[in-house]
C-alpha cells in the first residue's frame, strides 16, 4: 500500500509550525492588513516590536563580548586582530564613500525634489526638535572619548558595541599574556557563557512573528500608505539606487572571495526578513554572527568586524543621507554647486560615522550638513519626517548586507575564511534545518569552536582544553605530564587551515 500523501493544508501547517522564514513572512502581511483596515487599533502594537528588540538587545554586548575573547585566545595572535581591524576600518571606509557617491549621483540624475517649489518658511522645524530629542552628533574627539569605556559593567549595561570591543580586546590580549597554566578555568568558561547566550537567542527568536506583526501594523497604522504616494518619486529612487549597490557589493563579494551574494541572502533569508519587520539590525545581529561562523568565517574576524560596522559602516544610511540633501536643495530650489556637493560628501564621511544608537540621527546629520553648507535653510529638513520611516527598510537591508560583505571580504583578506567550508553551506551542503527552524551541523561538520586551539574531546564528548595547539598558543609551560597517558587514544588529524595555525606549529629542535 502506497504511503499516503498529506494535504495541502496539512503541508501548510508544518510548513508555518516549522519555518520561521513562513512565520515572519505571514506576520508581515498580516500586519499591514491589520494597519491598513484598523489603524487606531493597529498603532497600539508597537509594543510588541519593542519588546523584543529590547530582549535581543540584552544578550548582543556579552555575546560581542565571548565571541571576541574567544575568537583572539583561539587565533594565538593579537597582531592579526588587530590588522583584521585596521582592514575591516579600510573596508568601511571605502564601502560609505561609494554609497554617498551613488546617492548624489542618482539624485543629481533623476531629480527628485525638482518642481517641487516648498516655501522652506512653511515647515515646522519644531517637528525636527522633537523627532531628534533636542540631541546633537558627536564631534570627532566626542565620538573617540565615548568608544573608551568608564567602567566594565558600564559599557555593558548601556550596551555600548565599541567599549564592549575595547574591553574583550584587552581580556583577550591578557588571556594570551597570562597563558593557560595561570587562568585555565577562565576560557573554558567564557565559551559555555557564549553556549549559554546563542541558546537564549533561540528562544527570544521563537518571538520574531510577533514583533514583526506588531511593528509592522504600527508602521501602516500610524503613517498610512499615502505617503507613498506623495514621495513616490524619492522613494523610488532610494530604493532604485540601494539596489544597484547592493548589486555593486555582489560584484565585490564576488571579485574578494568567490562566493555569491544571492546564495548568502537565501541562508539568511529569516533574520532578513525580520531585519525588515522590525527596522532594525540589532534584532538579528546574534543570529547573522551565529550563521557567519558556521559559513566558515573565523571567529576573532566575525566578532570584530560585524560588531564595529554596526557603528561605522551605515552603507544604507550613507545613501539616504546623500540622496535627501539633494532632495531638500531641489525642492527648496537651491542648485548646489560641484564644489558644494564635494562638500556634502566629506561632511557625510565624519557625520555618519557618529549615528548610531542616537535617536533622529539622520536628521541630525542632514541638519548638520545643510548647516555646513550655508544654503540650505536647517528647517527644510522637516520635508522628510514624513517619509523618513519607509525609508528604514532600504537602510536595514543595505546596511546589514554591507556589514556581512564585509566580514567575508576581511576574513578572506586576512587568511581568516575557510574557503570550503563557506561554499557547502552558502550551497546547502553543509547544514540542515531542524524542526525548530535552527540551522544545525552535523558531527562530521564541526564549525571550528576549538579547531584554532586544537582542542579535542574528552571521553563525554567535552572540550578538552588539553591539546597540542592549545597548549603552544596559550601555555607553553604546562608541564609534560599533562599531555601524557590520554584516557582514550586519539587519532591527530592534521588540520585543514594550515594558514591559521601559521606560528602555532612546534618549533624545531635545535641542533646538538
Amino acid at each position: 500500500m502506497p504511503p499516503s500523501v498529506p494535504s495541502p493544508a496539512r503541508r501548510v501547517a508544518r510548513t508555518l509550525r516549522t519555518s520561521l522564514f513562513a512565520q515572519v513572512t505571514c506576520a508581515l502581511v498580516l500586519g499591514i492588513v491589520v494597519g491598513k483596515l484598523w489603524p487606531d487599533t493597529a498603532t497600539a502594537l508597537q509594543p510588541l516590536g519593542d519588546g523584543f528588540t529590547r530582549l535581543i538587545k540584552t544578550v548582543i554586548s556579552p555575546l560581542v563580548f565571548c565571541v571576541v575573547v574567544v575568537g583572539i585566545a583561539k587565533a594565538g595572535d593579537l597582531k592579526a586582530f588587530g590588522r583584521i581591524g585596521v582592514k575591516a576600518l579600510i573596508w568601511f571606509e571605502i564601502a560609505s564613500t561609494a554609497a554617498l557617491v551613488i546617492g548624489l549621483v542618482a539624485a543629481n540624475v533623476v531629480g527628485p525634489g525638482k518642481g517641487m517649489n516648498v516655501d522652506p518658511s512653511s515647515l515646522d522645524a519644531a517637528a525636527v526638535e522633537e523627532t531628534t530629542g533636542g540631541g546633537h552628533l558627536p564631534t570627532t574627539t566626542e565620538f573617540v572619548l565615548n568608544a573608551l569605556p568608564q567602567s566594565f559593567l558600564g559599557a555593558f549595561a548601556d550596551n555600548e558595541l565599541l567599549q564592549v570591543l575595547i574591553l574583550a580586546c584587552l581580556v583577550g590580549a591578557a588571556l594570551l599574556h597570562l597563558g593557560h597554566t595561570k587562568v585555565p578555568k577562565v576560557l573554558p568558561a567564557i565559551e559555555q557563557a557564549q553556549d549559554i547566550i546563542f541558546a537564549v537567542v533561540g528562544f527570544i527568536m521563537r518571538l520574531a512573528p510577533l514583533a514583526v506583526f506588531g511593528a509592522m501594523a504600527h508602521l501602516v497604522g500610524n503613517y498610512g500608505l499615502g505617503v507613498m504616494r506623495t514621495y513616490a518619486k524619492l522613494i523610488v529612487l532610494c530604493y532604485v539606487a540601494a539596489a544597484l549597490f547592493v548589486a555593486l557589493l555582489a560584484v565585490a563579494l564576488k571579485l574578494v572571495t568567490g562566493l555569491s551574494l544571492w546564495k548568502f541572502l537565501r541562508y539568511i533569508r529569516e533574520e532578513m526578513l525580520l531585519a525588515l519587520g522590525t527596522a532594525s539590525t540589532e534584532s538579528v545581529m546574534p543570529r547573522v554572527m551565529q550563521k557567519l561562523r558556521r559559513a566558515g568565517a573565523r571567529d576573532d574576524a566575525v566578532g570584530l568586524v560585524l560588531p564595529t560596522g554596526y557603528s561605522f559602516n551605515l552603507d544604507g544610511a550613507s545613501l539616504y543621507l546623500s540622496i535627501g540633501t539633494l532632495f531638500i536643495a531641489q525642492a527648496v530650489g537651491v542648485d548646489l554647486s560641484l564644489g558644494q556637493q564635494i562638500t556634502v560628501v566629506l561632511v557625510l564621511m565624519l557625520t555618519s560615522k557618529g549615528m548610531a544608537g542616537i535617536p533622529g540621527s539622520a536628521f541630525l546629520a542632514l541638519s548638520a550638513t545643510a548647516s555646513s553648507l550655508g544654503a540650505i535653510p536647517a528647517g527644510a529638513v522637516a520635508l522628510l519626517l514624513g517619509v523618513d520611516r519607509i525609508m528604514d527598510s532600504m537602510r536595514v537591508v543595505t546596511n546589514l548586507l554591507g556589514n556581512c560583505v564585509a566580514v567575508f571580504a576581511v576574513s578572506r583578506w586576512e587568511g581568516a575564511l575557510d574557503m570550503d567550508r563557506a561554499k557547502r553551506v552558502l550551497d546547502g551542503e553543509d547544514a540542515s534545518t531542524s524542526d525548530d527552524g535552527e540551522e544545525s551541523i552535523g558531527p562530521e561538520k564541526d564549525t571550528g569552536a576549538g579547531k584554532d586551539l586544537g582542542v579535542g574531546k574528552g571521553p563525554g564528548g567535552e572540550a578538552d582544553p588539553g591539546g597540542e595547539a592549545a597548549t603552544e598558543a596559550l601555555a607553553p609551560a604546562i608541564p609534560a605530564q599533562k599531555l601524557k597517558e590520554p584516557t582514550e587514544p586519539t587519532a591527530v588529524k592534521e588540520p585543514t587551515e594550515s594558514k591559521r595555525l601559521k606560528g602555532l606549529k612546534e618549533p624545531a629542535p635545535e641542533a646538538g
